[in-house]
């Protein structure tokens, strides 16, 4: 039978809830920070001259920041808690975005780019936070509720565009404000400074500190484990790729299909609020058929919609008898994916990691109930390394072959692997459960 924990008291509620609200909003912030050159790369590449390699660079090094030190977040904030670790975060990813808005050349861009993608590693932060304020039972809820904080990513694509083309390319105040581009991450660096105040002064001045006193060996023996790596590559699927495909898609609408900046930043947000807010829906779907059923159809989904996707436009061209045809040839087969079919074939792949998220760290607590901040740190860190990996893969792959949609077709293959692994595992367990069925491929009962 389950325990459940004894009825909180109205001032513990009240302490959980200031501290699942904080942690969203300052994880959705952290967020649209890690994620803004998404949208703010279309005019950085205009300013400064880039190649396509050198865009998905830009991201890339911001995503690799905001993924090295998950692992090392999620530790701090079990030993000496999410309010210290969240607010002094906030206030360093300030800095940077600060001096992103003062760049004047493509190397000092990449240097603070890579700083700023220090907002990143929130995501093991609120984690493990939430993790140590919540009982057992409610921990898929709040995890869930925190975790739709990835909508950040949406954020500079809906008031990016707008600032863009409405602040003037002079700024205000003689300069000391910038404009055009330069004024969001300007904007940004504001906002982290008052959510850093917010933080400090409105959640609980005494903090829950599960891993206070632990050894650190013993935090970490945990990821010896073969299932956590394997947890890790499935969280690059719904993650990582997440990551990679917010900030790549723009820029795939306004190369392959010739929209506005505003019109790519609006699509791909049809991406990215699937793959956002179902994941609380991930998770309860996770609690009620299991975590491997819901992988499963994650896994599903993503390979019919890649699958669609990864395929070039052209056609078929048959050699045929001058008496049947002029030239000899003959075109059939046409293929052309259009801007409607390919979107939704994308918001389908958002629904299926909006799931798969939350059903990979459903995982967690059920395996490490008491290692919430090193797993799901190392979990977080090796899936948000494939979103600093894929972009470059993405750029060198379409450079190489000269079609875009080989962004999916490494995707659809990343999946595959993915659920291969998985698919091997679990028939390696039924085995281990029915030894003496491992060998019967066909029917044994009566004819």
């Amino acid at each position: 039978m389950v325990q459940t924990s004894a009825p909180a008291a109205p001032s513990e509620r009240r302490a959980r809830l200031e501290v699942l609200t904080l942690s969203t909003l300052g994880f959705t912030l952290m967020f649209a920070v890690w994620l803004m050159f998404g949208v703010l790369g279309i005019p950085i590449r205009k300013e400064f001259g880039l190649s396509d390699v050198q865009l998905s660079w830009l991201s890339a090094v911001a995503i690799l920041n905001g993924s090295i030190w998950r692992l090392v977040a999620g530790i701090l904030t079990d030993r000496y808690g999410g309010k210290v670790v969240f607010t002094t975060m906030l206030f360093l990813t300030a800095i940077p975005a600060y001096l992103v808005s003062q760049a004047s050349s493509y190397q000092a861009l990449l240097l603070y780019a890579f700083l700023v993608g220090f907002a990143g590693n929130a995501f093991s932060v609120g984690i493990a936070w939430n993790s140590a304020w919540f009982p057992r039972e409610q921990q898929g809820f709040a995890l869930g509720v925190f975790g739709a904080g990835n909508v950040g990513a949406s954020v500079t694509k809906f008031i990016g565009p707008a600032i863009i083309a409405s602040v003037p390319a002079a700024g205000y105040l003689g300069g000391l404000v910038p404009g055009g581009w330069r004024f969001v991450p300007f904007f940004y660096a504001v906002l982290l400074i008052l959510m850093g105040l917010a933080m400090w002064l409105f959640t609980p001045r005494q903090d829950k500190k599960p891993g206070q006193g632990r050894p650190l060996a013993e935090m970490l023996r945990p990821l010896r484990y073969v299932r956590v790596w394997r947890f890790s590559l499935y969280y690059v699927v719904v993650f990582g790729a997440y990551v990679a495909l917010s900030a790549w898609l723009p820029k795939y609408y306004v190369d392959v299909f010739g929209l506005p900046l505003y019109q790519a930043a609006l699509l791909t947000a049809l991406f990215i609020f699937p793959a956002s807010l179902l994941r609380p829906v991930g998770g309860y779907f996770s609690d009620r058929f299991g975590a491997r059923r819901v992988m499963y159809w994650t896994f599903g989904i993503i390979l019919l919609a890649s699958g669609i996707l990864m395929m070039p436009n052209g056609h078929i061209v048959l050699y045929l008898p001058t008496k049947y045809e002029a030239d000899g040839l003959r075109e059939v087969m046409r293929y052309t994916m259009t801007l409607w079919p390919f979107t939704f074939s994308v918001f389908l792949i958002g629904v299926g990691m909006g799931i798969g998220k939350a059903a990979v760290y459903k995982h967690i607590p059920e395996y490490f109930p008491k290692d919430v901040g090193a797993v799901g740190g190392l979990v977080g860190m090796l899936g948000a390394l494939g979103g600093f990996l894929l972009p470059p893969l993405f750029a060198y792959a379409q450079a190489f072959t000269g079609l875009p949609q080989t962004t999916f077709l490494i995707l659809f293959l990343l999946t595959l692997l993915s659920a291969i692994w998985m698919h091997l595992t679990v028939l390696s367990l039924l085995q281990q459960a029915a030894p003496e069925l491992k060998n019967r491929f066909e029917y044994q009962g009566e004819h």
